[in-house]
C-alpha cells in the first residue's frame, strides 16, 4: 500500500501539524458524514453516551470508503476513529479498552486520569503481551489477544496488525493513541510525575469542563484560576514533549490555543439550516 501509517493523527503529528477531531455520537449516520469530514480524526464519545460496542463495530463499518480506498491505493481511513471509553482512570479498568480496540478503533481516551498508577494501567490495556525482558517490554501489556475483527476492519493480516497494534510514541511504527483526559487538580499535580514515568501515552486532553467544576468555576473557561490550571497542564506537556489537546476549540480560541501549541483540537461541526434560515428571514421571522 502507498501509505504505510495508518493513523491520521499521528500522520498529522509527524508532519509538524495539529490534528484536528471532534467528538461524534456512536451511530452509522453520524459516522457515514464523518468519513467525508476534513478532520483528522472523530472521537467516538462513549462516556457519556451509552458503551454499546456492537454499535461501534455497525459505526465503523459505515466509516469504510471503498472508493477511496481504491483511489488513494491506501486502507488508511481518511478520518481516523478512537473512541472515549466510560470508565474513569480511578477504576483501573481494562475490558473497556480491549473491546473497543478489538472493534477496530485506532485509540483509546480514559478520562479522569489523576496518577501515575492510573496513567500506566491506560497504557497497559492498550498493549498485549511481550516476553519478560523483551523490547518496549515497559508498560507491562494486558490487552487480551483477539485480532481478528480489528485486523479485518484496519486491512491487514493478523500478523501484520500485532506489528502495528502498539502504542505510539513509544513503538514508532505504532498505530494507536493513548489519550489521557487531565481534568482535576490532582491530575495537575502528578502529571510531571505521570508524563516522566509512563512511556506509551499519545497525548494529554484537558477536560475543562470538569477542571473548571473542580476549581469552584463550572464551565467559566476563560476564569484566570482556570487558565492558569490549563496553562500549567500545557507546559508540563511541553516539558516532556507529550502532545497536549482542547476539546473546546472555536473561532474565538483557535488561534491562541495554535499559539500555545496544542496539537489535538477538538471542535464541533457546524450545522447549517441554509434555506430554512434564509426563508424565515425573507418571511419576517
Amino acid at each position: 500500500m502507498a501509505d504505510t501509517r495508518l493513523n491520521g493523527i499521528i500522520r498529522a503529528w509527524e508532519a509538524g501539524k495539529p490534528a484536528f477531531t471532534c467528538f461524534s455520537k456512536v451511530e452509522k449516520l453520524a459516522a457515514q458524514e464523518m468519513t467525508d469530514a476534513p478532520y483528522d480524526g472523530i472521537v467516538f464519545e462513549m462516556e457519556h453516551n451509552p458503551y454499546d460496542v456492537a454499535v461501534l463495530g455497525d459505526a465503523l463499518q459505515y466509516m469504510l470508503n471503498r472508493k477511496k480506498i481504491a483511489e488513494t491505493g491506501s486502507v488508511a481511513p481518511s478520518v481516523t476513529p478512537i473512541a472515549r471509553i466510560p470508565a474513569n482512570g480511578v477504576e483501573m479498568n481494562q475490558f473497556q479498552a480491549k473491546q473497543v480496540l478489538d472493534r477496530g478503533v485506532y485509540g483509546v481516551i480514559t478520562p479522569h486520569v489523576a496518577t501515575t498508577a492510573q496513567a500506566y494501567n491506560a497504557v497497559a490495556s492498550c498493549r498485549y503481551a511481550k516476553p519478560t525482558g523483551a523490547a518496549l517490554y515497559e508498560p507491562k501489556g494486558v490487552r487480551g489477544d483477539g485480532p481478528a475483527t480489528a485486523a479485518r476492519y484496519w486491512g491487514l493480516s493478523q500478523p501484520d496488525y500485532y506489528a502495528k497494534a502498539d502504542v505510539w510514541p513509544l513503538a514508532p511504527h505504532g498505530e494507536l493513541l493513548v489519550g489521557l483526559m487531565i481534568e482535576s487538580p490532582e491530575a495537575i499535580e502528578n502529571l510531571d510525575d505521570m508524563l516522566a514515568n509512563v512511556p506509551g501515552i499519545g497525548f494529554c486532553l484537558i477536560g475543562e469542563g470538569d477542571l473548571s467544576q473542580a476549581l469552584g468555576y463550572a464551565r467559566q473557561y476563560e476564569h484566570p484560576e482556570v487558565l492558569g490550571a490549563m496553562t500549567k497542564i500545557v507546559e508540563t506537556c511541553h516539558k516532556h514533549k507529550v502532545v497536549v489537546g482542547n476539546p473546546h476549540t472555536g473561532a474565538k480560541n483557535v488561534e491562541r490555543l495554535l499559539g500555545e501549541g496544542y496539537k489535538f483540537l477538538m471542535s464541533a461541526p457546524s450545522r447549517s439550516y441554509g434555506v430554512v434560515g434564509q426563508g424565515r428571514e425573507l418571511a419576517g421571522y
